[in-house]
C-alpha cells in the first residue's frame, strides 16, 4: 500500500534505530481506498537526527524547531516530524511550543480529528487508538478527546472538520457538532488565506449543501454578508422558500467547482437590503444582482481571493438576473462583448437559480434558457469570426498602415470585427486592409 518513495523512508529511519510510521490523513484515504496525495511520517528521530539519516538528501529545515523536516526524494517532498506533544495554544492558531515524545501514542493524542489520528506500522496494519477505524466506516467525523479543547487549540480545526464532512459526505457526532457552533467565534482570529482556503474545500465537497444547512451559524461567521438571508421570507408566487434556502438549492444544483459554488452562494444576497412590497403584498428585488456584486465583492477581497476567481464570479453574480438576447444579431455582439465562456457559465448559474425556483418561476425560466443555449450554440456553429484572434487583420497590420497605437485602434479593430460577425465585411486580409485604410 506504502509507494516505495516512502517505504524507502521508512526503512533508513528504522535502520537507523527510530521508529517510524505513515500517519494522518494518507492512512484515512488508503483505509478508505482512495490514492492519498500527500504521505506524512512520523519518528521517534529528533529534527538534528532526522538530518543526520538523510545527509545525502536535500531538505527543507523551515518546520525545524516544531520538529518537521522535509526530505525531497524523486523531486517529491515528504514531510517527517518528530513525535511530538503541542504546548500551550496562546493564538488559537500555534502551540507557543512543542514537546518531542518518545513513542507514537502522544503524538496521535495531539491530532484534530479520530479519522486522521491513525498510523501504518511496519506490516502496513493501522495503529488505531482513539477508534478512527469505526468512524470511518460509519461515517462519523469526531474530534480526538474533547472538541472545545481540540477548537480552543486551533480555531481552524472547525472548518477543517466540515471540509472533511463535505467532502467524504459524513455527518459529525452530536458533541462535536456542538463544539463546532458554540466555539464558531474563534474563527475570528484565523487569517483570511487560511479561512479561504477551507472554505473553497468545503464549497466542492459533494455533501456541501447539507454541511452549510446545518451549519449556518458557522457560514455566517466568516460570511456575515450572507445571515440577512437566513429565513427572509420572498412573498412571491415565484417563490416557494426563503432566500437562504432558495440560495442553497440552486448551490446544490451546481458543478463542484468554486467559480459557480461562490456564484451562487452570493448570487441573492443583495436580497433583503432591496426588498420592496408593493399594494397586492407581493414581494420585489429591484437592483439585487448589483447589490450581491457589491457584498460578494467585499466579502472576497476580505478573505483574499484570487483575482481570476473573484473577477468570474462576481460577473456571474451581477448578471444572474439578465435577460440574454433573442436574436442572432444580438447574441453575435454578446458573445464578442463577453466571451463564449462566460456566457456558458453564465446559463450554467441561470439554469441553477431557475432549478430552486417554485413552479411557475421554474418552467418559463427553464424554457427561456433552453432557448439561449440553442441560439448560443448556432451562433457559435455558423459564425466562425466571433473574437479578435480569428480576425485576419490584427493591431500590427494596422501599425504597418501608419495608425497610431492606442485606444482609436483597439475600437477600429472591435468596429471591424463586429462587421465580420454580421456578415458585412468578409474576413480576408485584404478587404479588412482596405476598408481599415479608409477609416485611418
Amino acid at each position: 500500500m506504502i509507494p516505495q518513495l516512502v517505504n524507502s523512508i521508512l526503512y533508513r529511519l528504522r535502520q537507523a534505530g527510530y521508529q517510524a510510521y505513515a500517519v494522518g490523513g494518507c492512512v484515512r484515504d488508503l483505509l478508505r481506498g482512495e490514492p492519498p496525495h500527500d504521505w506524512d511520517v512520523c519518528t521517534s528521530a529528533r529534527p538534528e537526527e532526522i538530518e543526520q539519516v538523510f545527509f545525502d538528501l536535500p531538505r527543507i529545515d523551515t518546520g525545524k524547531k516544531h520538529g518537521t523536516v522535509a526530505v525531497i526524494l524523486d523531486h517529491k517532498p515528504v514531510e517527517i516530524t518528530t513525535f511530538r506533544a503541542d504546548g500551550a495554544y496562546l493564538d488559537h492558531r500555534h502551540p507557543a511550543a512543542v514537546t518531542f515524545l518518545p513513542d507514537l501514542r502522544g503524538d496521535l493524542a495531539r491530532r484534530d480529528f479520530t479519522v486522521n489520528a491513525m498510523a501504518l506500522d511496519e506490516q502496513e496494519q493501522p495503529i488505531d487508538l482513539f477508534s478512527g477505524q469505526e468512524d470511518l466506516k460509519n461515517h462519523i467525523i469526531r474530534t480526538v478527546g474533547d472538541p472545545v479543547e481540540r477548537f480552543r487549540e486551533d480555531g481552524l480545526r472547525i472548518l477543517r472538520g466540515l471540509r472533511f464532512a463535505s467532502r467524504l459526505d459524513f455527518e459529525i457526532e452530536p458533541k462535536t457538532t456542538r463544539a463546532m457552533i458554540e466555539e464558531r467565534a474563534l474563527l475570528n482570529s484565523i487569517s483570511a488565506e487560511r479561512i479561504f482556503t477551507e472554505l473553497k474545500g468545503i464549497l466542492v465537497g459533494q455533501a456541501a449543501g447539507r454541511v452549510l444547512r446545518a451549519f449556518a451559524p458557522v457560514l455566517f461567521t466568516i460570511l456575515p454578508e450572507l445571515a440577512p438571508m437566513a429565513g427572509f421570507e420572498q412573498h412571491s408566487p415565484y417563490h416557494d422558500s426563503d432566500v437562504w434556502e432558495h440560495t442553497l438549492l440552486a448551490f446544490e444544483a451546481s458543478p463542484p467547482d468554486p467559480v459557480f459554488r461562490l456564484a451562487l452562494l452570493f448570487h441573492d444576497c443583495g436580497k433583503p437590503a432591496c426588498f420592496f412590497r408593493d399594494e397586492n403584498g407581493r414581494g420585489h428585488f429591484y437592483g439585487h444582482p448589483q447589490k450581491s456584486r457589491e457584498l460578494a465583492e467585499g466579502a472576497l477581497r476580505r478573505l483574499k481571493c484570487d483575482s481570476a476567481t473573484m473577477e468570474r464570479a462576481l460577473y456571474l453574480i451581477e448578471k444572474h438576473d439578465t435577460w440574454l438576447p433573442e436574436t442572432e444579431k444580438n447574441m453575435r455582439h454578446l458573445v464578442m462583448q463577453a466571451g463564449e465562456a462566460r456566457l456558458w457559465d453564465l446559463l450554467t448559474v441561470q439554469r441553477c437559480d431557475a432549478l430552486a425556483h417554485a413552479p411557475l418561476g421554474r418552467n418559463p425560466a427553464l424554457r427561456n434558457i433552453e432557448k439561449w443555449e440553442q441560439l448560443l450554440d448556432a451562433v457559435l456553429r455558423d459564425t466562425p469570426c466571433l473574437s479578435l484572434k480569428s480576425l485576419a487583420v490584427s493591431g500590427d497590420d494596422l501599425l504597418a498602415l501608419g495608425m497610431a497605437p492606442g485606444s482609436r485602434m483597439g475600437q477600429l479593430l472591435n468596429h471591424i470585427l463586429e462587421l465580420v460577425a454580421d456578415g458585412d465585411l468578409p474576413n480576408e486580409k485584404p478587404a479588412l486592409l482596405a476598408y481599415a485604410k479608409k477609416h485611418i
